[in-house]
């Protein structure tokens, strides 16, 4: 089974490597005439080579979790990149579904920016399709590599965890950490709701059934996270197994934390239309995401430490 799930993984990243790596070498494929991805060639080939290693690493965590040398290696060198894989893949797990469902029920719209596709559709479908299979694959392999060395980690009930597990300084964090989250939360469900105040000319242009989808998987991350990590560090829900609010805590985290600073690195890029320039309300959601998820990640790596001792 763990050999049928390496390959899997392994084979779903030749699709986007494959693109990234033809438009590093000057292909157009895939990409209209008038794409914004064309403006700034040099920058594109950079952001495309870092985003072929990134996905390359999906590859190396495919082979670290189904090789004996891999029950070896230190806990934070596997964990750290299995945790920003699972944040930056699991949105698009979560979202990219319903966004087919919401599209084939509205009608078929193009993903667009400012007004204008950037990518033809068919490179939605491989491209995410193939991010959905290598998230299905890893995240299986890791939870079988994780039962075979942690499982002690996530055994019994919340009830049972001891009562100073966390300690003081965690609790604080956690709970100043979710009232900071409540301000992407609630941009995201502003904006998912319709609302056009805090965003760019560019981007109220090009909302479609796809933004609406994505604003509101982003606002449900942000509860999630915080909600899971909340029911740890203070035992809420005494009778609940200790598994489910641990895996959505580590999906959660990961999730807000990675996808926030993702888009603060995509809106810090150089740009030639000052209507598409993100607001300061854009970078205040993103910003909040990036720092709610990574304390919130900090105090799940506390409790993870502290339950693992």
């Amino acid at each position: 089974m763990k050999k049928t799930l390496r390959a899997l993984a392994v084979l779903a990243t030749l699709p986007y490597i494959s693109l990234k790596i033809a438009w590093v070498a000057g292909s157009r494929i895939g990409i209209p005439e008038n794409s914004v991805l064309l403006d700034d060639p040099g920058l594109m080939a950079v952001l495309n080579s870092v985003t072929v290693l990134m996905d390359l690493g999906v590859v190396v965590l495919a082979l670290l979790l189904t090789q004996p040398w891999g029950l070896r290696v230190r806990s934070w060198l596997l964990g750290l990149p299995m945790w920003a894989a699972t944040g930056l893949l699991a949105p698009i797990v979560v979202g990219f579904p319903v966004q087919l469902a919401t599209a084939a029920v509205a009608g078929a719209e193009q993903h667009t920016a400012g007004g204008e596709p950037f990518l033809e559709e068919w490179v939605f479908s491989v491209v995410y399709g193939g991010f959905i299979v290598q998230a299905l694959a890893l995240g299986t392999l890791f939870v079988l590599y994780a039962r075979d060395r942690w499982s002690h980690v996530w055994a019994g009930r919340v009830g049972e965890l001891a009562p100073d597990l966390c300690g003081r300084a965690t609790r604080v964090t956690a709970v100043a950490a979710s009232v900071l989250a409540l301000v992407p939360a609630a941009l995201h469900v502003l904006w998912a709701s319709g609302a056009e105040w805090g965003l760019s000319a560019a981007r109220i242009a090009d909302r479609t059934s796809d933004y609406y989808v994505l604003e509101a998987v982003r606002a449900g991350f942000v509860v999630a996270a915080a909600a899971a990590v909340l029911t740890l560090v203070f035992r809420l829900g005494k009778a609940r197994r200790v598994g489910a609010p641990l895996a959505a805590a580590w999906i959660g985290t990961g999730g807000v934390g990675c996808w926030g600073a993702w888009m603060l690195l995509a809106a810090s890029m150089p740009g030639s239309d000052p209507a598409k320039e993100p607001t300061a309300q854009m970078i205040t959601s993103y910003a909040g995401e990036m720092i709610t998820g990574f304390l919130l990640a900090g105090c799940l790596t506390v409790f993870l430490r502290r339950r693992g001792a």
